[in-house]
């Protein structure tokens, strides 16, 4: 089993420096940051292999692609309500955020609930990640009925009028996700888009109209045959 500093030694050992600051125009927070792409973090994670104690290690350091990294060898058996909570009260940058969701949150059995729970939090990053979380299980758990997804439609529509842009464009994201997911969610989420357009508010027409835009689009709709 490696250490935090064994991992950290092999993400220094693939960190281009260089490219921090052209990070923090895609809107990522630089604090501590080393510069590791996700593609190198998956090659680590995969030496590294699965390892709860290791991934808790690697989240207290604080460093971006070392928390990233907790999320590709943590165990999502082992995640507990409080262990969620904790990490998502952590984020501060919406890669670490959208990467802990994919990695490793959406293969909890409490994802579905936590959705419902960050959803009302005020925390931008929170709040993002309920919506990240609902792109992530609209794009990888293939046994959730179309029932489940239809009854997220109306937090999204709720959350819809909130300004903040990681949290709009998240919403927009966990909508158009549920969209392409099969035709009758097709239907589904373009009918609310529709909906949401029609709310006093300029997000809730961006997040409306960024939907609709990509779910009505030629490449959605053959895809979805």
């Amino acid at each position: 089993m490696a250490t935090v500093e064994e991992a950290l030694e092999m993400l220094r050992a693939r960190a281009e420096p260089g490219s921090v600051e052209g990070m923090a125009r895609y809107g990522m927070t630089l604090d501590g940051r080393l510069g590791v792409r996700v593609p190198e973090m998956r090659k680590i994670a995969k030496k590294l292999g699965r390892d709860h104690r290791l991934a808790l290690g690697l989240w207290e350091t604080e460093v971006p692609e070392a928390r990233i990294l907790a999320s590709m060898v943590d165990d999502p058996r082992r995640l507990t309500d409080q262990q969620m909570d904790d990490w998502a009260a952590g984020f501060d940058s919406w890669d670490v955020c959208d990467q802990v969701c994919m990695n490793l949150f959406d293969k909890s059995p409490l994802a579905w609930r936590k959705v419902a729970e960050w959803s009302e939090r005020e925390e931008e990053f929170v709040k993002r990640a309920a919506f990240a979380l609902i792109a992530c299980l609209a794009w990888h758990d293939k046994t959730a009925t179309d029932e489940r997804f239809i009854e997220l439609l109306p937090i999204i529509r709720r959350e819809a009028t909130d300004e903040r842009n990681y949290v709009k464009k998240a919403a927009s994201w966990a909508l158009r996700h549920i969209g392409k997911r099969n035709r009758a969610l097709n239907a589904a989420a373009i009918a609310e888009a529709r909906e949401i357009g029609r709310i006093d508010s300029r997000a809730a027409r961006w997040i409306a109209s960024d939907a609709i835009r990509e779910l009505e689009g030629e490449a959605v709709q053959r895809r979805l045959g």
